[in-house]
């Protein structure tokens, strides 16, 4: 029977792990036990039943925004915090060291990244992207797979109540191309406790040996799965919880090692625990979502969840019902942990989340604005008791929801009208026009991004023409790669022909001070007006003046004035969108604006004919204007910083800034030390702490001209030329009595700037080479990046601590010796390649080589004692005779990482004699011939020596 049961099992596994889509209500009584009533008693009996009855440490979930692990975009299972440990990197002097066995709740996001659940949630009944792991840990060998399983067996069936005969398990059935056996064992212990054979299954590696990535630490794990169907009819299992024994590490060369210490790691999603002991067929008919459903109902209006899923869910109701419930869930977790909807990494995966349930809320759901926002409050009540930080920001959670909430609603209106406006050109077969999509997903934080697009048209059963999309992507790259490479023209320009024309008839330069048009809210968030304008001019890409542009033609365009700041004084240019007046449906997305001569030339690809004399109306991309702004505030600090640190005559060589990061170069008499690049950024801090208001005013070029500290490049300026000044009026800081330019940044300046140093949030410097002699180049981030690469930092520093803990400690084992070295070369590597405070990168750059030499020449220490062993070894066995033949196990090589090689040295000596070698790095043989013996082995001594 076993045999095609596991069959059966292997098959409906498969789908289940990868799309647990549970069809309906299970047949018999989940408990002959009266069940948990709610799922706060299924959490608290979890962790009691750790800590009261077995001596588990109960720690707090940690941050879902992943801290000082780039390789993570959230925290997506309870084992991420325990990574150090894992790894053997631990800060031996930290709290964690001193983990033995601990249990805990821990908030999980899977979305984004390897691990991603999005595009599925709503469509079946199981998946979430975000959910709660219960998790038990024993680390260092304190109790490992009899204990584990123990354990589990005992908290489903006695404390839950769970029948015995609803679970199955599985087991790791070995894995013959790896070399790696069956683990028996854990088959044995399930065996012992009372499973029968027929419900213990063997699987291979794919589902039964867990891998925490490409190297480190891994091992068997077997799970508990729970029978739907209850033994009427198939076995519908379910994975309930899974039991990780990790004892192998895999190395770099793709080998297993055993690991000094085993460890238990085991997880648990709570929400299908719940739904299993509440008898419910979803998760989402929990009380864990059912409050939030009846919210949702009660503010829409929509029909009662139903929990249809597929061609039973007509107008896919229930689908945005769960979409929309398991969304808010995520936004207010990450929110409250300080991840928020962005351009980037984590945020821009939150943005989407928000979006996604903007759309599903309203376009199906019908629901009011302000909806989701509204659905924090049922969050925080079932949820706020075990996590109080959503307690703490419950009120920022809901404003910045609702304020997302609202700009994506009209982003969504404008893209429906868009999309609707050119599906009823299409003709039955027609593909949906590459230009419109491209415009919509060109036109910054008010479009809409492809995939959205794509989904849209899919609903409507209409596909989108990839083929045109590859090909403007294409295009969108090499005009990309023309603007890196500074000697090339880049592309729309106007040369000095085209310049003389406007001149000559007249056309006046673009009035571009509407760009400074930008106010800061009382809820701290910037607002950019639009800007109405006329078309003056229309260039094609070889720089030909037309008179108009047709659908699909890159093109330039000259108004009578705009909002878009043009790429000058090392920032970058706005991006955007227009719309011709009357038609707000037709997007023509600007990626660039430059200045020539005055004018200012926006390049675009027409979606549609665009004429000159067309009315328009401008907009700006606001994520990458304020991401711009908070880069060029940052610089006038760095720039001050600078001078406070290395000397008031300290002078700026250039600089160029981006929403990602900035590059600034200085001119240096030596390379910056450690301590000055910690100096900068502390200055940089204070500044930003403060929270300075930032003045910008047009005076006359002439006041400007003998200011003491006044900061101006070697360009020329404007007149009248704009002023920021920072902490003090502009008036006050150009009073020739005033000494404020020397207090604080004062610069000629004609860039976009950030209200208040506050916003800056914190820089720190990522990067610093000698561009040439005498210039520093610097490289650096702000605001979450920053935040981000601190902790990065401050990770990699316990890692280095907790190394050079373990080498002051000592060794007398080959193989700890090895590892570490081992370890000391991945940390450098880590060290090396990371993004971090550049002060400490080279302050742990300086520790590692020096641990690095210490490990090296302990393994040398150790081998040599083992060499000398052996050696007495082998003459106590040969003690007669004119020759020794005998064998060397040379296992004890194998991880060397000698400074020179067994074949060089062996060449050295047998050149000395006028012979020759051959060999490899650990073992060599060579001839030669000598009446000296003695000088022989005087030379392989020098050579060894010299080397070492």
């Amino acid at each position: 029977m076993a045999a095609p049961v596991a069959a059966v099992a292997r098959r409906l596994r498969r789908p289940i792990r990868r799309s647990p889509a549970w069809q309906g209500p299970s047949r018999q009584p989940a408990s002959t036990k009266p069940p948990p009533a709610q799922s706060s008693a299924v959490r608290d009996a979890f962790l009691s039943f750790f800590r009261d009855r077995h001596g588990h440490r109960l720690v707090p979930s940690a941050s879902v925004r992943p801290r000082g692990d780039p390789s993570l975009l959230f925290v997506n299972a309870g084992m991420n915090q325990f990574k150090p440990i894992f790894l053997g990197t631990v800060d031996p002097r930290s709290e964690m060291a001193g983990y033995r066995r601990v249990a805990n709740s821990q908030k999980c996001v899977r979305a984004g990244g390897r691990h991603n659940d999005l595009a599925d949630v709503g469509r079946d009944l199981s998946h979430h992207t975000f959910f709660e792991m219960l998790g038990n840990w024993a680390f260092r060998g304190e109790y490992f797979k009899e204990e584990a399983c123990s354990m589990a067996w005992e908290l489903l069936t006695q404390v839950y109540g769970i029948p015995e005969d609803r679970l199955w398990v599985s087991y790791f059935g070995g894995d013959p191309k790896t070399g790696l056996d069956p683990d028996l064992e854990s088959r044995d212990i399930w065996l012992s406790l009372g499973v029968p054979a027929n419900r213990v299954l063997s699987f291979g590696s794919q589902e039964n040996f867990w891998e925490m990535g490409d190297t480190g630490p891994c091992g068997p794990c077997t799970e508990i799965h729970y029978d739907l169907a209850g033994g009427v009819g198939a076995p519908q299992l379910v994975e309930l919880w899974n039991l990780v024994f990790m004892q192998h590490n895999r190395e770099a060369d793709g080998s297993l090692q055993p690991l000094p210490h085993r460890h238990v790691d085991t997880g648990m999603g709570l929400e299908r625990l719940v739904a299993v002991l509440q008898g419910r067929c979803s998760t989402y008919d929990t009380d864990l979502f059912s409050p939030l459903l009846n919210a949702i109902h009660q503010s829409c209006g929509a029909p009662p969840y139903s929990g249809r899923v597929g061609a039973a869910d007509e107008g896919r109701i229930d689908t945005a019902y769960r979409v929309v419930a398991d969304h808010i869930r995520t936004l207010s977790v990450c929110i409250a942990d300080g991840v928020s909807p962005g351009m980037s990494g984590a945020p821009l995966v939150l943005r989407q989340i928000l979006r996604r349930a903007v759309r599903f809320s309203t376009e199906i759901l019908r629901a009011p604005p302000g909806f989701l926002g509204s659905l924090v409050p049922v969050v925080v009540e079932t949820l706020g008791n075990t996590y109080p930080e959503l307690q703490k920001y419950s009120a920022q959670i809901t404003n910045l929801v609702s304020e997302d909430e609202a700009t994506f609603l009209a982003s969504l209106q404008r893209g429906r009208q868009i999309i609707d406006r050119a599906l009823r050109r299409l003709g039955p077969s027609d593909l949906f026009p590459a230009e419109v999509a491209w415009s919509l997903s060109l036109s910054g934080d008010l479009g809409l991004p492809l995939d959205l697009v794509e989904l849209m048209l899919q609903e409507k059963g209409v596909k989108l023409d990839f083929a045109g999309l590859e090909r403007l992507a294409q295009e969108e790259a090499q005009h990309r790669a023309q603007r890196t490479e500074p000697e090339q023209e880049q592309g729309l320009h106007l040369n000095i022909h085209a310049l003389g024309e406007l001149q000559r008839q007249g056309v006046p330069p673009t009035d571009d001070s509407p760009k400074y048009s930008y106010s800061l809210q009382p809820d701290g968030g910037y607002e950019f007006g639009t800007c109405e304008a006329q078309v003056l001019r229309l260039y094609t890409e070889d720089g030909k003046a037309v008179a108009s542009v047709g659908a699909g033609q890159r093109c330039g365009f000259l108004l009578d004035r705009t909002n878009f700041y043009a790429e000058q004084g090392g920032q970058a240019s706005d991006r955007g969108y227009l719309v011709r007046a009357g038609q707000q449906d037709v997007l023509f997305p600007v990626a660039r604006a430059q200045v020539f001569g005055g004018f200012v030339l926006h390049e675009a690809v027409a979606p549609e004919c665009l004429q000159v004399g067309d009315q328009v109306q401008l907009h700006v991309d606001k994520d990458w204007r304020l991401g711009c702004m908070e880069k060029h505030t940052a610089t006038h600090l760095l720039s001050w910083a600078l001078r406070q640190t290395l000397g008031p005559h300290t002078e700026q060589r250039g600089s160029h800034l981006n929403p990602e990061r900035l590059r600034f170069d200085v001119a240096t008499q030596a390379p910056l030390t450690p301590e000055q690049l910690r100096r900068i950024e502390d200055t940089v801090q204070e500044a930003v702490g403060q929270d300075k208001a930032v003045y910008m005013e047009e005076v006359p070029l002439a006041l400007t001209a003998h200011i003491p500290g006044l900061r101006s490049l070697d360009e020329v300026y404007p007149d009248p030329v704009r002023v920021v000044s920072v902490g003090v009026p502009v008036a006050c800081a150009l009073d020739p009595a005033s000494q404020a330019a020397l207090q604080t940044s004062v610069e000629l300046c004609c860039g976009t700037h950030l209200l208040r140093t506050g916003d800056v949030g914190d820089l720190v410097i990522i990067g610093e080479h000698q561009l040439t002699k005498g210039t520093t180049r610097l490289l650096a981030v702000t605001g979450e990046q920053a935040k981000q690469a601190r902790e990065v930092g401050q990770s990699l520093t316990q890692e280095v601590e907790a190394a050079t803990e373990r080498l002051s400690r000592g060794t007398q084992d080959l193989g700890e010796a090895q590892r570490l070295s081992k370890d000391t070369g991945r940390l450098t590597e880590a060290v090396d390649t990371a993004t971090m405070p550049q002060w400490q990168r080279r302050e742990l750059q300086a520790t590692l080589k020096v641990l690095q030499r210490r490990a090296n020449t302990a393994i040398r220490k150790l081998e040599m004692g083992q060499a000398a062993k052996k050696s007495e070894e082998l003459l106590k066995r040969h003690t007669k005779g004119p020759l020794i033949v005998d064998t060397v196990p040379a296992e004890s090589l194998s991880g060397a990482t000698p400074t020179f090689t067994a074949e060089a040295w062996a060449l050295a000596v047998c050149s000395h004699m006028g012979g020759k070698a051959w060999g490899s790095r650990v073992v060599a043989q060579g001839t030669g011939s000598t009446t000296d013996l003695e000088a022989a082995l005087r030379t392989a001594r020098t050579y060894a020596l010299n080397q070492l």
